[in-house]
């Protein structure tokens, strides 16, 4: 059974940062492009960042550019997200995704 999932969720303040994983199971993550994706409530969603294949080629959504960084370990199968200078708008339920599976999410609220 391929699973995703994500865990590093959590409160933090406006400048805080937050580093999320994504433990597969049932599936070889990056023999096909993996990212991850955010859903705010009320809002479309969004997608922050993936990774290719290569494990170097990666993308970013400008929100995000600068602050959140995307990486892998191939040995534990597991996809990370680096979330730095984080803002009130980047809380939001936060998914990882590769092809049509994806994780039940993890919540991220930034506050003061």
């Amino acid at each position: 059974q391929v699973q995703l999932v994500e865990s590093g969720g959590g409160s933090v303040q406006p400048g805080g940062s937050l580093r999320l994983s994504c433990a597969a199971t049932g599936v070889t993550l990056f023999k096909s492009c993996v990212g991850w994706f955010r859903q705010a409530p009320g809002k479309e969603r969004e997608g922050l960042a993936y990774i290719r294949t290569d494990g170097a080629t990666t993308y970013y959504a400008n929100s995000v550019k600068g602050r959140f960084t995307i990486s892998q370990d191939k040995f534990k199968n597991t996809l990370y997200l680096q979330m730095d200078s984080l803002k009130i708008e980047d809380t939001a339920m936060y998914h990882c995704a590769q092809s049509a599976t994806r994780g039940q999410g993890t919540l991220v609220t930034v506050s003061s």
